[in-house]
């Protein structure tokens, strides 16, 4: 049995890490760059662990370099992902890797993606929004600038702020400054934290950058107190299984805590995060989590209401989305 044509909601991706390695390969080669040094022998992303996964990551970025690439790479990822029966995603999208934190040329970028977003909408059913974020490891002046072009842009297409990148560099009140930026425009917020950090961090971001959502949040299972606190406070966790799995975040599908998580009432959703370095898509998550841990057709649903209620969208859109959820007749 496969859960491909089931609809969905996914909450945690990074466009560029949605890009299909044959679309980062074609703009190479229409560029005239050699990027083949971040590539495996059959052509999928090449990396050994999740430091060397970001500089693979950064390097594909590199032939981004226009709003028109966003516009084709928005298409492309957007092509793809309908075809797992997702109706409404919401994808991390960072102004460094889009003018460079220039508000102006941000501005290009976000109408170029919104426009490819628009007709995906009206071609496949597909309905993506943008969450701004400030990369971690570039520091945390560098998020300054990516809040500012997120409240800046804020409204029907960004609908968010957060920060993603290397979670073990600095800790969360070094950044509160672009968070409390983002929140007085009363954007809604999440972050990375507890891929890596653990429980600490989770704790951290919670205490100094107060989001709503956490992005994978997973080293939380080993405090009880904290997933009391999260499932007390309807904090909700971006889980993203098959990347944890990959990158060894988790030793294994049937090592990982989604289940522990939800069964202590903390509000878990399902997403790829960057489905081809990971080799998956929400198909193949949904499939893995019906094989490991026998959920089916219910818990599926259970996590898509989860995941609806908690995106960062306007009650049109989210209305849109449910209906698309709803079986067909």
């Amino acid at each position: 049995m496969t859960f491909k044509n089931i609809p969905k909601i996914e909450l945690h991706t990074h466009l560029e890490g949605c890009a299909p390695p044959t679309f980062i390969r074609g703009l190479a080669r229409e560029k005239n760059m050699d990027l083949s040094g971040i590539f495996t022998g059959d052509g999928g992303y090449a990396f050994r662990d999740f430091d060397h996964f970001l500089s693979v990551y950064e390097a594909a970025c590199t032939v981004l370099q226009s709003p028109e690439d966003f516009r084709r790479l928005t298409l492309a990822v957007l092509e793809e992902t309908a075809q797992h029966g997702v109706v409404y995603m919401e994808t991390f999208v960072s102004p460094d890797f889009c003018g460079g934190g220039d508000l102006s040329a941000w501005r290009d970028y976000v109408a170029a993606m919104k426009d490819a977003a628009n007709e995906a909408d009206a071609k496949l059913g597909i309905t993506l929004r943008g969450i701004v974020t400030g990369i971690r490891h570039f520091g945390p002046e560098a998020c300054k600038p990516a809040a500012h072009c997120a409240v800046e842009t804020f409204g029907d297409f960004i609908v968010g702020y957060g920060m993603a990148g290397g979670e073990m560099v600095g800790r969360p009140a070094d950044y509160t400054y672009s968070f409390d930026m983002a929140r007085e425009a009363e954007m809604p917020l999440t972050c990375h934290a507890g891929e890596w950090g653990g429980p600490t961090m989770v704790a951290e971001t919670l205490d100094h950058l107060r989001v709503s959502r956490i992005g994978h949040g997973i080293g939380a299972v080993s405090d009880p107190a904290l997933v009391d606190r999260l499932a007390e406070n309807g904090t909700v966790l971006e889980v993203c299984p098959g990347s944890n799995v990959v990158l060894n975040a988790v030793k294994g599908w049937d090592s990982h805590p989604i289940v522990q998580l939800r069964d202590a009432g903390v509000p878990v959703t399902v997403s790829t995060d960057d489905p081809p370095f990971f080799h998956t898509n929400m198909t193949y998550e949904y499939d893995m989590l019906a094989k490991t841990f026998g959920w089916g057709e219910e818990d599926f649903a259970a996590i898509n209401a989860t995941a609806l209620d908690a995106a960062f969208c306007d009650d049109e859109t989210r209305a849109r989305a449910a209906k698309r959820l709803e079986p067909a007749a």
